[in-house]
């Protein structure tokens, strides 16, 4: 829109959720045997953190409510995990992880119930995101069965997976259809 005061922030949030879901879900799948995590742990801080929560600021601007809580809070996310990992140390078996997880899966809840109202694609991406964080917390919760919850953080990590790929869909929606001014990858509106 000609009237805007900034450019459209969402496709930025969402490639920079995408990449670092996808970085951290790979290691919690386990596949490249856990490379994925200091990727992730970089990412969560530059490109998940710092950048989506300026597009949160940005969406902010642009009164969309649902937009700047979405980025704004999980760029907060990327931020808390990394000093999660690097200054607490909290992702080991003294549950802290699992507490971490529960907050957001509750957080995630409500905002996939308002998600429902902006677009098909940010709907995927916010049911894919929810049943993510229920894999993990349900995973990273207590030190019993640990094999029962390994293999509820790997199902987490695939479920991840999807959620990475369907807000890359959706970051190349805003960004392909904006530049070329028309509709070439559908988003499904739900208004």
């Amino acid at each position: 829109m000609a009237d805007e005061k900034v450019a459209d922030p969402g496709p930025l949030g969402l490639a920079g959720f995408a990449m670092t879901t996808f970085c951290l879900s790979s290691a919690n799948a386990n596949l490249w045997h856990g490379a994925g995590v200091a990727a992730a742990l970089s990412l969560a801080f530059f490109y998940g953190g710092i950048a989506q929560l300026l597009a949160g600021m940005m969406e902010f601007i642009r009164k969309n409510t649902f937009a700047a809580v979405a980025f704004t809070s999980y760029g907060a996310f990327w931020l808390a995990l990394y000093a999660l990992a690097n200054f607490q140390k909290g992702l080991g078996p003294n549950g802290s992880a699992g507490v971490f997880l529960l907050g957001w899966t509750i957080f995630t809840f409500y905002m996939m119930i308002a998600s429902a109202k902006v677009n098909t694609a940010v709907l995927v991406v916010f049911v894919l995101l929810f049943v993510t964080f229920v894999f993990l917390t349900w995973g990273n919760w207590g030190s019993f069965a640990p094999a029962a919850h390994e293999n509820m953080v790997k199902i987490g990590g695939w479920t991840g997976l999807a959620t990475a790929v369907a807000a890359w869909y959706a970051s190349a929606a805003g960004v392909i259809n904006g530049t070329h001014g028309k509709v070439l990858l559908p988003v499904g509106p739900r208004s």
